[in-house]
């Protein structure tokens, strides 16, 4: 790294000490938590469009699939539910892909030809209306179980923290399945497939109850750190708050944020080691060379579509970790929360201001464009206040400078695009 490089990052840390000072340090920690998570996802987006150049922004399905998979494997089950349907549940998912498989087994044995179509639509029909005959009743009885407090399965009620690594398997299981049917098309039919697929997956988790309890929410999210009203009851954290000048409200807050900070901050670190590791190795070189020019990579005995896939899964393993950190962060599960703009826009913005195929610049991006995304509302509201003080109530002119205040951070984000575009095309921190 230069000098400037390390500049720019004494300059993300000047941010949010000043946020500290200025605001509180609740929110200065907020921001910092946030942003170990962006650097996550930036680093996963890196992978693939920095080294590969692979155009995905499907990134939102993918955090989406790390955060169920906190759902599914930190929850305690609901054993009512599971006495009245997960059994059959269980049995309709199997029937469904037993119908898939078969349906390949009759695409590969069966000659071309109208026989082989007539065979896929007999078995396709018969297997979806066989597999709809055992989901719908279990779900409907699974749903019905105490509705406003459970109403869904629940999980397997292991440690939140094993999650994390389940999070990243689901991701890349579902980027092998996308890239498998993907990844031969053109850069912007990839781009439109993988939005698409996002889409369906946030879909799923909105609408089928029995899951994730849809947009109802799966509140209570179990913690890898210790939960502030436990500390508050804590004779010996309350006399050290105290001793520090501090609210014992305040310091359990400050504290757990803390300890999120730290686990986060282990995550991107190894991250950030392994992915620096994989980029000066022959392997990055290769990822390179095939981005730079996939007709002659091939030419020297590359399977493109082989590394394209290789590097596809990866970096989705990612951006399901830290969607799986997120939503550990968060305690809470809220499929309709998950944005196009906030997961998919906004970490491409991360990446392209940071420098693409620059581990460290997507980094930099993941801090910096996320303390923007904060501040800049709160920030413009006292601006447009400012300057709309001296005029007349009920102004038109005052009217429309405050309404627009909701709109700062989208202004933001293109200005500072546009801005990082134009003086540094490459990146605040480019690929050397």
């Amino acid at each position: 790294m230069t000098k400037r490089d390390i500049g720019l990052f004494v300059l993300v840390a000047v941010l949010l000490v000043g946020t500290g000072l200025l605001q509180s340090w609740n929110a200065a920690l907020y921001i910092l938590n946030y942003g170990l998570i962006s650097a996550v996802m930036a680093l996963g987006v890196n992978m693939q469009w920095g080294y590969a150049g692979l155009f995905n922004i499907g990134v939102m399905g993918f955090t989406a699939l790390g955060g169920l998979a906190v759902v599914l494997v930190a929850m305690a089950p609901v054993g009512a539910a599971w006495s009245a349907g997960g059994s059959h549940v269980l049995l309709a998912l199997a029937v469904g892909l037993g119908v898939i498989l078969g349906a390949i087994q009759i695409w590969r044995r069966v000659g071309r030809g109208a026989l082989r179509g007539l065979a896929m639509v007999v078995w396709l029909v018969a297997g979806f209306f066989i597999y709809r005959a055992i989901f719908d009743p279990a779900v409907s009885a699974i749903e019905a179980i105490d509705p406003a407090a459970t109403g869904y399965l629940g999980g397997l009620g292991l440690p939140v923290l094993l999650a994390w690594p389940v999070g990243a398997l689901f991701a890349a299981g579902a980027a092998w399945v996308i890239g498998k049917t993907a990844l031969g098309l053109r850069a912007d039919y990839l781009a439109i497939a993988t939005l698409g697929i996002a889409e369906i997956i946030i879909a799923v988790l909105k609408n089928e109850d029995w899951l994730s309890r849809g947009v109802k929410n799966v509140n209570g999210i179990p913690r890898p750190v210790p939960y502030e009203v436990d500390l508050q009851a804590s004779a010996a954290f309350v006399e050290k708050a105290q001793a520090l000048g501090l609210d014992p409200t305040t310091a359990s807050t400050i504290f757990v944020k803390l300890l999120y900070a730290g686990l986060f901050a282990v995550v991107l670190i190894a991250l950030l080691w392994l992915s620096e590791k994989a980029l000066k190795s022959p392997w990055g070189r290769m990822m390179r060379a095939i981005r730079d020019n996939e007709t002659a990579a091939a030419a020297m005995g590359k399977d493109v579509t082989r590394r394209h896939l290789q590097v596809f899964v990866l970096g989705s393993a990612i951006c399901g970790l830290a969607g799986a950190m997120m939503i550990t962060y968060d305690s809470q599960l809220t499929p309709g929360s998950f944005q196009p703009l906030r997961f998919t826009f906004l970490i491409w913005v991360m990446v392209i201001v940071g420098g693409s195929g620059n581990n460290w610049g997507a980094v930099l991006g993941g801090f910096l464009i996320w303390f923007l995304w904060v501040q800049v509302e709160p920030l413009g509201a006292w601006f447009m206040g400012a300057i709309t003080s001296g005029m007349a109530d009920g102004s038109a002119l005052k009217t429309h400078l405050l309404d627009s205040v909701a709109h700062m951070r989208l202004l933001t984000m293109g200005v500072v695009l546009l801005v990082v575009l134009r003086f540094s095309p490459r990146g605040l921190i480019p690929e050397r």
